[in-house]
């Protein structure tokens, strides 16, 4: 895999939870490590903008297709995608990097994954980004008070049976995948280049039912007796024009930070880091590489 612009593109599989993770690195291998998580139905691609910038501000970036996606192993069974094993790759994939500590980005699941990976491993983790991708308790929490949220996330439910979701994603040479991208963000900002690079990494056998175990491990998600209070500096980029994620989530999830900032991009949507490339690589650079 190739990506125009992107020569220097380093391409590292990691071992982790006995699954082999694809990802894609740039940087000097001495900079401060930062994992750029992507969301669904994306994989690393998503990030193509961000790590030229990043690393030319002298981070080390890996963006990995996490377990499911992508070139990424597809281990059979809900239970392969809870949030503990989903946070503990990417600490193995910061370990194989040789990193003490290291920060991450994370936009939709992947900014789940990140708040979590934050609550689990506060000793490793320096700093975190989220991009439109609440708290995983106060996700809990807001959408049990406010049932307007729980009508945008209705498509959660229909993910949870199996085999009619897989059917429904993939007919019509992925439709509704297609919509979820093209339809909900400005027009334009995805090409047509990008939606075969997506095809094919849904068509992937065991991709799409790999994909939908992880929202349907997270009906399984418990706390357990994790403190939920991030106490590292974070920074939270919230599109308002979201129609999967009411702006709501963004202010519950602040209240979980004790050294949290929140900024609401005003009219972007759930895609803000593809709508604002330039404006997000900024935000990144500008609050890792803070005092």
């Amino acid at each position: 895999m190739t990506w125009t612009g992107h020569s220097d593109l380093q391409h590292i599989v990691f071992h982790a939870g006995g699954v082999d993770l694809h990802a894609v690195a740039a940087g000097p291998r001495d900079g401060p490590l930062v994992i750029l998580l992507h969301g669904f139905p994306e994989f690393c691609y998503g990030w193509r903008e961000h790590i030229a910038p990043l690393a030319e501000a002298g981070f080390r970036v890996v963006a990995p297709d996490q377990r499911g996606y992508g070139e990424s192993g597809k281990p059979e069974g809900v239970d392969a995608y809870g949030l503990d094993i989903l946070a503990a790759d990417v600490l193995a994939i910061a370990t194989a990097c040789g990193a003490q500590s290291f920060d991450v980005v994370g936009h939709d699941w992947g900014g789940i994954v990140a708040w979590w990976t934050a609550l689990k491993y506060p000793r490793r983790l320096r700093r975190l980004i989220v991009l439109n991708a609440p708290h995983p308790v106060a996700a809990r929490r807001y959408a049990k008070r406010h049932p307007r949220q729980m009508l945008r996330s209705w498509y959660i439910g229909l993910f949870q049976m199996r085999g009619l979701p897989e059917w429904l994603l993939s007919v019509g040479d992925f439709a509704l995948l297609r919509s979820a991208l093209r339809g909900t963000a400005f027009e334009g900002v995805f090409t047509d280049e990008d939606l075969r690079r997506y095809r094919e990494a849904w068509a992937v056998p065991g991709a799409l039912t790999a994909m939908l175990n992880w929202y349907r491990a997270f009906r399984l998600f418990r706390a357990g007796g994790v403190d939920l209070t991030v106490r590292q500096p974070t920074l939270i980029l919230w599109g308002d024009r979201d129609i999967y994620l009411e702006f709501g989530l963004a202010e519950a999830s602040l209240h979980f930070c004790e050294n949290g900032r929140l900024r609401r991009v005003e009219g972007a949507s759930h895609w803000l880091q593809h709508e604002g490339p330039e404006l997000v690589a900024e935000e990144i650079v500008g609050f890792l590489g803070a005092e």
